[in-house]
């Protein structure tokens, strides 16, 4: 299983920059608000499932402004394992429409919203590595070993 770190990862406020955008979950509940999100209850198979039923969408015929994103809320894998994380699939550019909502743009705008970015890029804002929120949950050494630990405590499909 995944742990915390043991070090604090948390920014003093004073040095947070700005988001500028939505995180993942307000970017779920836009999409769900504008019935893009397909949300699923059920265990649905990782290894065996979860896959084909998204690519029958891109693949199966239905249109591009018909796709829609997906939210497996209880992924399982072919052993029968249970994971504790969702998988969204499809939720950043399943459609033009999804793509237009996680960039904060007009759909029909969105070519000339990154012909600006390539002209003016921005540069980055650097935070010490050590208060990245990305080292809130970290695998390290051994236990990327253990059954179960590493990847395969993620429902990677």
């Amino acid at each position: 299983m995944a742990k915390r770190a043991d070090r604090p990862v948390s920014i003093p406020p004073a040095e947070v920059p700005a988001r500028r955008y939505p995180d993942l979950h307000e970017h779920l509940e836009r999409l769900e608000r504008e019935g893009l999100l397909i949300r699923i209850k059920e265990p649905v198979d990782k290894d065996q499932e979860m896959h084909p039923l998204v690519r029958w969408q891109f693949r199966g015929g239905i249109k591009e402004k018909d796709r829609k994103a997906f939210l497996f809320e209880r992924p399982v894998d072919a052993q029968g394992k249970t994971y504790d994380i969702p998988v969204a699939i499809g939720v950043l550019a399943a459609n033009r429409k999804i793509y237009g909502i996680g960039l904060g743009a007009d759909p029909a705008k969105v070519n000339d919203l990154w012909a600006e970015a390539r002209a003016n890029p921005i540069a980055p804002i650097e935070i010490p590595s050590e208060a990245a929120p990305v080292h809130e949950i970290s695998f390290a050494g051994e236990e990327l070993k253990t059954g179960g630990q590493g990847l395969d405590g993620i429902p990677v499909p």
